[in-house]
C-alpha cells in the first residue's frame, strides 16, 4: 500500500540520517508523550519494503497508540551486507535522539521486526547496550526471527524442511543470495560443513538440539556428522558475525538486553532459533514474553 490518507493517522515519508522511513502518528491528541516503535520489515534482506508492511505498521500505531517508524533499508544484492544492519542502526539512533520532535518518550521506544527484520532488531539492540550517550531501548519484539547460521539441522529445520513459502533449502538459498555468494555452497551449508569443530564446540552451549524443549523434538533424528570443508568456511565468514547471527553474542552483551517479546510459529523452519534465544535471554536474567502460534507459519 502507498502512504494514503488515513482517518486515524498522520503518515509521512522522511529520512532519518539518510535512511528512508515512513512515520505513522496517531491523530488523536495524546495525554502525554507516546510510546515509539521502530519497525524493520522482513524479506531475507532482498525482498520487502515499507509498502509491503504498510498494514501491519498502521495496525500497530492504531492499536497501541504509538508512533511507528517503518525503516526502508536498502536491499541486497545491490546494497551489500552489512548495509542493511547499518541503516537500521542509523535510523534507530536518529529516532532515539529526536524522539521529542514526534511526541515520543525516548525512554519508551521499542525495536520490532519480523523474519530478517527480527535479526536487525536483535542486532541493533545488541549494538546499543553499551551506548551511554543514548536513551536505552525499552524492549525488543522479535517475530519469527532469523538468529543463527551455524546449524541448519535443528528439530524445526527437520520438521518444516519442505513447508510452503520458507523451506529449509530455500532459507539457505536466500542467505547466499543476500550475501552475494555462489549458490553451489547451499549443500555444504545445509550439511554443516562450513563450521569448524572448534567453533561448533564453542557455541554448542547456545546452539544445540539438546537445548530445545522435548515437546518440540517429536520425531527428531540427529543428522549424520558432516566433514568440515575449510574452503567453504573461508567463503562465508559473515555467518559467524553477531550482526548476522545474533545468537553468537557474548553473555556480557546479552545480559544487558532490554525486555523481550519473541513470537514463534509451529510450521516455521526458524522456530527453534526463537526458542534458543529465549533460553539465552532467560539464562541471562532478561525478562522474556513468549508467544507460540502452533498452527502458524513463516
Amino acid at each position: 500500500l502507498p502512504a494514503l490518507w488515513d482517518p486515524q493517522l498522520f503518515i509521512k515519508d522522511l529520512r532519518f540520517d539518510g535512511v528512508p522511513v515512513r512515520i505513522y502518528l496517531p491523530r488523536e491528541p495524546p495525554a502525554g508523550k507516546r510510546r515509539g516503535v521502530i519497525f524493520f520489515h522482513g524479506g531475507c534482506g532482498i525482498f520487502g519494503s515499507i509498502r509491503s508492511h504498510e498494514r501491519i505498521c498502521r495496525y500497530i500505531a492504531k492499536n497501541s497508540d504509538s508512533v511507528v517508524v517503518s525503516v526502508g533499508y536498502h536491499l541486497a544484492p545491490e546494497h551489500k551486507y552489512p548495509a542493511q544492519t547499518l541503516e537500521c542502526l542509523a535510523a534507530t539512533v536518529h529516532f532515539l535522539q529526536t524522539a521529542d520532535t514526534y511526541g515520543v518518550d525516548p525512554a519508551r521506544i521499542v525495536a520490532c521486526g519480523d523474519s530478517v527484520g527480527g535479526t536487525y532488531a536483535a542486532s541493533v539492540c545488541q549494538e546499543l547496550v553499551h551506548r551511554t550517550d543514548l536513551p536505552k531501548i525499552r524492549a525488543q519484539v522479535l517475530i519469527n526471527p532469523f538468529l543463527q547460521a551455524l546449524n541448519f539441522n535443528l528439530p524445526s529445520h527437520q520438521k518444516n524442511a519442505f513447508i510452503a513459502f520458507l523451506s529449509r533449502e530455500r532459507a539457505v538459498h536466500f542467505i547466499l543470495k543476500y550475501l552475494g555468494k555462489d549458490c553451489s555452497l547451499k549443500e555444504p551449508l545445509l550439511a554443516g560443513s562450513h563450521v569448524p569443530e572448534s567453533v561448533e564446540l564453542k557455541y554448542r552451549k547456545w546452539i544445540s538440539p539438546d537445548l530445545i524443549p522435548e515437546e518440540f523434538k517429536l520425531g527428531y533424528k540427529p543428522p549424520v556428522p558432516s566433514s568440515f570443508l575449510p574452503q567453504v568456511h573461508e567463503q562465508v565468514p559473515e555467518l559467524f558475525e553477531c550482526w548476522f547471527s545474533p545468537l553468537l553474542a557474548e553473555d556480557a552483551v546479552v545480559c544487558h538486553l532490554p525486555d523481550t517479546c519473541i513470537v514463534t510459529c509451529g510450521h516455521d523452519v526458524l522456530r527453534d532459533e526463537g526458542l534458543l534465544y529465549k533460553k539465552r535471554l532467560e539464562d541471562n536474567n532478561v525478562r522474556v514474553t513468549w508467544h507460540h502460534v502452533e498452527k502458524g507459519f513463516h
